[in-house]
């Protein structure tokens, strides 16, 4: 004999737990077939169906604007989830938002190229291996002496350039980027606060101004 499960329970574990959110979901599962609206639970062969109708028809998203955003330009409908670590554009985190945001942004403006100066050797591999495969990044290490003939190349060679302040970055190393004067002054954002989605959204919002 098959075991079941509860419903609302298993619901539940995929963030779907606010009512209106919770009542679209029965409703479409009473819609497959897979359940009616007299019953509290479900067999546990028919919950792999239950996981494909849902992520076929909802699409489950957290309260965040962008997030929101991106929900509404799929072709599924959005669904809202609580916590928000079950929203499947930002699995909860501010940093992964920012990233995918950055790129998307970087992909509209036309920007292929990223320079970082500044930040931890720990953060400037996390954007490495976040970012890296989209487009193509130089990091410089803000605690090691750079001549300005090599600053004057990554400002070259970037199509932005984020000088980020907050972090471990030498002031003879942010001169370089940062001097009044330089043709490329357009390119550079100096960044002042601390944490990846801060710098990227420091990022986002110079291209889009």
């Amino acid at each position: 004999m098959s075991a079941d499960k509860d419903i609302d329970g298993w619901l539940a574990e995929r963030g779907i737990t606010p009512p209106d959110s919770r009542t679209r979901a029965r409703a479409a599962l009473v819609e497959a077939g897979l359940t009616s609206s007299r019953k509290v639970r479900i067999s546990e062969p028919k919950l792999p169906r239950a996981e494909q109708v849902l992520t076929e028809r909802f699409y489950r998203v957290c309260a965040a604007s962008e997030c929101q955003q991106v929900a509404k330009a799929s072709e599924r409908e959005p669904l809202m989830v609580e916590p928000r670590s079950h929203c499947e554009h930002c699995g909860g985190s501010n940093n992964r938002r920012a990233e995918v945001a950055f790129l998307e942004a970087c992909q509209r403006h036309g920007v292929r190229r990223v320079v970082v100066v500044g930040g931890s050797p720990a953060v400037r591999e996390e954007l490495e291996n976040k970012l890296g495969g989209r487009i193509e990044l130089r990091m410089v290490d803000g605690t090691e002496r750079r001549t300005a003939g090599r600053a004057q190349s990554d400002l070259e060679w970037g199509d932005l350039v984020l000088v980020w302040g907050a972090t471990e970055l030498h002031h003879k190393v942010s001169a370089h980027y940062t001097q009044p004067g330089t043709p490329h002054r357009h390119k550079v954002v100096h960044v002042a606060r601390r944490g990846v989605a801060s710098l990227l959204e420091a990022g986002i919002s110079h291209l889009e101004r």
